[in-house]
């Protein structure tokens, strides 16, 4: 039984998933002990992701293609805030990184401080916690920040956390562009030019073998860099 007793049915998990299908079940059964609401939108998935899904009891959108991260998430936002009663909205990561734990802490903190987006952070621990982030990664996710007046402007130490709470104003102002991984700077953007209210929360990310094989090489961390070059160009 769930200890937690808080009632979070005007929640909505989105997670976007792409040939998942090792961990996807696992971690929505999961999330879905204390979230009762998730979509997780399969991107034209080569494996049994879509299968593994609809086994653990989340609600499914399919892409018949892959088209990004990011248009997985825009499709998930969508689905997410036509549906009746839902105020607060989570983008959270199928691979296993992101602890549910940490999504109650940002969802009842939106619900009591005055702010329209929580963003985590990797580098809000003490220098040891923060020194079980990958050296390379590291070394990119703090260049990002040196490199992008935005995320300076908005106060921001790890823009490219994919673990992201906020609210309805901004769920209904997303609209996102981009598709692939440089959607994380188009929402940097966003924030900054609808003046939404941001803050940031420290969270653990936990790197096994599997998330690192996945998302931690050295050209994802060179498309990140990439990414922040874009976005200091937008007006």
């Amino acid at each position: 039984m769930n200890a937690n007793t808080t009632d979070f049915s005007d929640t909505w998990l989105i997670v976007p998933c792409y040939n998942e299908g090792q961990v996807i079940r696992e971690v929505l059964e999961n999330a879905l002990q204390t979230f009762p609401n998730i979509v997780a939108v399969n991107d034209g998935s080569a494996d049994d992701s879509g299968l593994q899904i609809h086994l653990a009891g989340a609600h499914l959108v399919n892409h018949p293609v892959n088209l990004g991260q990011g248009a997985a998430i825009q499709t998930g936002v969508e689905y997410a805030r036509a549906q009746p009663g839902a105020q607060y909205f989570v983008t959270f990561d199928a691979d296993g990184q992101h602890q549910v734990k940490d999504v109650v802490a940002m969802v009842e903190r939106l619900r009591s401080e005055p702010v329209d987006i929580i963003v985590g952070t990797r580098f809000g621990r003490p220098r040891a916690e923060e020194d079980q982030v990958p050296l390379i990664k590291r070394i990119v996710l703090k260049t990002v920040v040196a490199l992008s007046p935005r995320t300076r402007r908005l106060g921001l130490t790890d823009a490219h956390n994919g673990l992201r709470v906020f609210n309805r104003t901004v769920a209904e102002q997303m609209n996102l562009r981009m598709n692939g991984m440089s959607h994380a700077s188009e929402i940097v953007e966003l924030m900054d030019r609808r003046g939404w209210r941001v803050a940031e929360q420290p969270v653990d990310i936990l790197y096994t073998e599997y998330s690192m094989s996945k998302g931690q090489s050295l050209f994802n961390g060179v498309n990140i860099l990439a990414d922040s070059l874009i976005s200091k160009r937008l007006p």
